[in-house]
């Protein structure tokens, strides 16, 4: 159950002890909970940490208003996972070729495809594609320009904590399962909705700028609103047309693969739901949604266990539960105390880099994930364990 913090015109409500969050992410809580569009209450989830504006790991419940960094750069970041009909001794003792394959197949940090492959990825993505790319000409009309890089990223894993991981449940079932967002368009439509909110008459006066809102009923509400959406389903997309590609580098090996039910949510996003018995804007960043009986993924550090889970419901954390771990060290920090000796030893028996430049994803920079998860068991149940085999780091 949340601890209660008060702070002023609404509480927070977190699922982690306060000493268990860095001071600056207590200070950036209130100063969210002090907004006056803020409804109800500010939700806390075991895997905060300090973000820019608001909180990650912090669900924010808005009225007539939306706040760009709230939601954060990488609009629609989430996560997808799938059951397949291999089994663990189906995989060979070496898997590094796999991943070489994996690697050649899907562009990692800020590497594209040479021409757009969404189109050839089966009718159905493909048709997805259209009708996303078909609408590119309404978002903010600065961004034609980038429509070609928008189009080859389609399909591309990006950087930082981003990854793909083939892992193995409790049965020795192997999962397919894969990290990313929105790449360069959704960050370049954040980047330019937080500079435009800030500059607004009505943001003036509040002490931290990256809490700056648009208004509901303004022509920069709207504008802002059919950019999110749009960046949200370019992300979920983007993901789908990952797995499709990655499940073809398997079947060149295994043609008779198979796939169980696929597993999807975001977790930096914005939707329109009811809570408490009125319509509200709830941001997620750093959550995902966890309705009662809905499926969702928690995962992990490249190291460690992942979750697929089944929401509870709770009204208390507007239906919503961690979106992993959450880090417990800066990207600065890891690379300062963390050695590659620490690293290989975190992330011996998984197949993956083991190089400085992944450093910073070092398992011991995140907080302990079976912490994470006891501290929300009110928020969800554990339906699949997941140990990754095998990891791609963007």
């Amino acid at each position: 159950m949340p601890q209660l913090i008060n702070a002023g015109r609404v509480p927070i409500r977190s699922w982690t002890p306060v000493r268990n969050i860095e001071p600056e992410a207590v200070s950036q809580l209130k100063s969210v909970a002090s907004l006056p569009w803020v409804a109800h209450h500010v939700a806390v989830m075991p895997d905060v940490h300090v973000g820019k504006g608001a909180t990650v790991g912090s669900v924010i419940a808005l009225r007539g208003a939306v706040a760009p960094a709230m939601v954060g750069v990488d609009i629609g970041c989430g996560m997808a996972a799938v059951q397949t009909s291999l089994v663990a001794r189906d995989l060979p003792d070496d898997l590094k070729p796999l991943r070489l394959a994996i690697e050649a197949r899907v562009p990692v940090g800020r590497e594209h495809h040479r021409r757009p492959v969404w189109s050839d990825a089966g009718a159905t993505l493909a048709a997805r594609g259209k009708a996303l790319f078909g609408r590119f000409p309404d978002l903010t009309p600065s961004f034609g320009r980038i429509a070609d890089r928008a189009s080859s990223q389609l399909g591309t894993l990006g950087g930082g904590n981003h990854f793909i991981e083939l892992c193995l449940d409790t049965t020795e079932h192997v999962w397919l399962m894969l990290h990313s967002g929105s790449r360069y368009i959704g960050a370049t439509l954040a980047e330019q909705h937080m500079t435009q909110a800030k500059k607004l008459q009505h943001n003036q006066a509040l002490g931290d700028p990256d809490l700056a809102v648009f208004l509901a009923g303004t022509r920069a509400f709207d504008a802002y609103r059919h950019d999110l959406f749009w960046a949200q389903e370019y992300a979920a997309l983007n993901r789908d047309v990952m797995l499709a590609l990655l499940v073809g580098v398997l079947r060149r090996r295994w043609p008779r693969l198979e796939l169980g039910t696929l597993v999807r949510c975001h977790h930096n996003y914005v939707a329109e739901e009811m809570h408490f018995g009125e319509e509200l804007l709830i941001t997620r960043k750093g959550a995902i949604r966890a309705g009662a009986g809905e499926l969702g993924i928690i995962p992990g550090s490249m190291g460690a266990k992942s979750f697929v889970v089944r929401g509870k419901g709770s009204p208390w954390s507007f239906e919503s539960a961690s979106h992993g771990a959450g880090r417990r060290m800066s990207r600065t920090q890891a690379r300062k105390s963390l050695t590659l000796a620490d690293l290989r030893r975190q992330t011996a028996g998984v197949e993956c880099r083991k190089d400085a430049g992944v450093l910073d994803e070092a398992p011991s920079a995140y907080k302990k994930i079976e912490d994470v998860m006891a501290q929300q068991d009110d928020l969800v149940e554990i339906v699949t364990e997941l140990k990754q085999v095998l990891c791609v780091k963007g």
